[in-house]
């Protein structure tokens, strides 16, 4: 339960329909599975003491008795488990018989949660044996247990793992527009489990799937779909087992006509901060009055997938598309600026590089949406000290293939011009002699950019703006920044789709080199005319902190979750010591670098992580990363 990580449980037993004693001995078996799999909630399935599709049986008095004695039977066999599990059950209560589940600890029972909705149509013929729940709290005695809370719209709040609230509901209660679980999720839970009998049909399991990662979604909930299975009356209807776990719009895990455990874990803590963040769930006044109960503290073993490029799809199909979107984003952002300010052309400084030549391509999106010539876009080459013959040529022939107007200003005699301004020697490659070409190269643009009536088009990234990697005022500064909010890890995949399944194959070979370069920003000389500047030798590879980026500001998770995270994700790639050791260079870059950030030119929003400081991340310059580096030192 560390770091919020929560272990769930799909359980679909074996089982007789009719037959209570063989389902309970079932159930407390699964029970004890799942309790060695560490899991600390289970959901087991509707009326699964006694099977879904009992019909007529549901009025036998005999019958009923007998799935109190096997509630009995599991209680009694599951009084030293510590996991939290509904089970399916029919109970009279008064004069009425509910559809329930029952809500089982160590042998107690906290709650007894009736069905809702209850589905009279097609092959469901439920309120012919049921009731829908009370709409008041009622209590029952049930198997030697006085005044057990009966309701629907309970909730079970864990006293002791900050963030875990149950909510529990039954299958057709998910399908109604106004699903308990609903209100539930406003009353502060932050899991919610389903028990489940819903019939297997063409298409069905698709619908049923939307339904759980949707209400995930909507609730920014846990959701543990439990659905029958194999044992129940097959005269007319086939259950196929559906399990699911979803969180906040995910589906973490999912097996379908196969009985047994379906196993994952679900962040609450990850829940919390969205709820926190964008208070859309409103919490109500009309609640039921918690049930508590208590989990031993334990460290959580992590199976959920957790990939290792949090912004990159990893299917093709997926990352094609969302290739497609970001791009289509961007240039219809630059399309806005550009027909607004009335711009007769966009300048863009090609260096021959990643961030460059999506800047480029960007553009020439754009121009294409005006139905402008591409000759409307200037690209600027501008050689100085490190500049390779391979990274100058590829960005000619990339300007010269796609139309561009191409202008080179070798800005070198220009740069020792200056050095000779301020008294500065051109042999002490420090920070000034870097610094005073990219500042050369932004004065150009600009000057450019004045002369023929354009905007300058920005070219740095997201992951360049979170490490502070640019000159203030030089490649920091532009009129739009096209790139602002797309990272590294992306930018490669996005020049990667335009080289292989864009509209231009003639730009497929120049942008595959381009690919191929080795990221660098060019401001040390070149060493036998390669380049001697590699920026993930400086600052860390982007890899890594596209990862931290992505924790540590969409989700707000400490220093040791993002930690944990990557060991899970990059561990075998990366040492403990690397992670630790550009872990900490993140954290540090990020709060001496906010300065560079809080004055950001425009650019276009693309996705869920942004550093705008007009939008996503409002921060003082002068914050202190005392708090984080001392989480990150204690891990070391």
């Amino acid at each position: 339960m560390k770091d919020g990580f929560i272990s769930l449980a799909c359980g679909t037993p074996k089982l007789r329909l009719a037959d209570c004693a063989y389902n309970a001995e079932q159930t407390f078996t699964m029970m004890r599975s799942a309790e060695q799999a560490g899991v600390k909630v289970l959901v087991l399935p509707e009326l699964g003491l006694t099977g879904y599709t009992c019909g007529d049986l549901f009025y036998q008095d005999a019958f009923l008795h007998e799935a109190e004695e096997a509630l009995k039977t599991v209680l009694e066999a599951t009084r030293n488990l510590e996991v939290v599990t509904a089970v399916g059950l029919p109970l009279q209560v008064g004069d009425r018989l509910y559809n329930c589940g029952a809500i089982i600890q160590k042998g107690q029972i906290l709650g007894l949660v009736p069905k809702t909705h209850l589905p009279n149509y097609g092959e469901f013929s439920e309120k012919r044996w049921f009731a829908p729940a009370p709409e008041r709290e009622a209590y029952a005695d049930l198997c030697g247990h006085l005044t057990v809370p009966f309701a629907a719209r309970q909730i079970f709040h864990c006293q002791n793992v900050p963030g875990l609230t149950l909510g529990f509901e039954i299958c057709e209660d998910l399908w109604s527009p106004d699903s308990p679980s609903v209100q539930m999720a406003k009353a502060g839970a932050s899991l919610i489990g389903n028990l489940s009998a819903s019939n297997d049909l063409v298409g069905k399991d698709s619908y049923r799937r939307q339904l759980v990662t949707t209400q995930s979604a909507k609730l920014q909930c846990g959701y543990v779909y439990s659905s029958a299975g194999a044992g129940e009356s097959s005269a007319d209807l086939v259950f196929g087992a559906h399990q699911m776990i979803a969180e906040n719009g995910t589906l973490l895990a999912e097996r379908r006509f196969d009985g047994g455990l379906l196993v994952s874990e679900v962040d609450v803590q990850r829940l919390r901060y969205e709820r926190r963040r964008t208070q859309s769930m409103e919490e109500t006044a009309d609640r039921r009055d918690y049930t508590v109960f208590f989990l031993p503290q334990s460290k959580t073993k992590l199976t959920r997938y957790v990939s290792t490029m949090p912004f990159v799809p990893e299917g093709k199909e997926d990352r094609d598309e969302r290739c497609r979107e970001i791009l289509l984003l961007a240039s219809l952002g630059l399309k806005r600026r550009l027909e607004h300010t009335g711009a007769r052309c966009a300048v863009v400084g090609l260096s021959g590089g990643l961030d460059s030549t999506l800047a480029v391509l960007i553009t020439g999106l754009a121009m294409k949406m005006m139905d402008r010539p591409l000759s409307d876009i200037i690209a600027v080459t501008m050689p100085c000290f490190g500049t390779t013959d391979r990274t100058r040529n590829n960005a000619v022939l990339l300007a010269e293939q796609m139309g561009a107007s191409l202008r080179t200003v070798d800005i070198s005699q220009s740069v020792r011009s200056h050095f000779r301004d301020i008294g500065h020697d051109p042999e002490d490659h420090d920070l000034t002699y870097e610094n005073a070409q990219a500042r050369e190269r932004t004065q150009v643009l600009m000057d450019i950019a004045n002369k023929h009536g354009g905007l300058v088009i920005g070219t740095g990234d997201l992951s360049e703006l979170a490490l502070g990697w640019c000159t203030y005022n030089g490649d920091h500064m532009s009129m739009y920044g096209v790139n602002a909010s797309i990272p590294k890890t992306l930018v490669r995949h996005l020049v990667g789709y335009l080289s292989r399944d864009g509209e231009e194959p003639e730009l497929h070979d120049v942008l595959e080199d381009i690919l191929d370069t080795p990221v660098s920003p060019e401001l040390l000389p070149a060493v036998k005319g390669e380049i001697s500047q590699r920026t993930e030798d400086l600052v860390g590879p982007y890899e890594l902190h596209d990862f931290f980026l992505y924790y540590i500001i969409r989700w707000g998770f400490a220093p040791g979750k993002v930690f944990r995270l990557a060991q899970h994700a990059l561990g075998r790639k990366y040492s403990r010591e690397v992670i630790l050791k550009w872990l900490k260079a993140f954290y540090r870059r990020f709060f001496t670098q906010q300065f560079k950030r809080n004055c950001l030119p425009d650019g276009p929003k693309i996705g869920t992580v942004s550093l705008s400081p007009r939008g996503d991340w409002r921060m003082p310059s002068d914050a202190q990363a005392a708090v984080w580096l001392a989480e990150v030192e204690a891990l070391q």
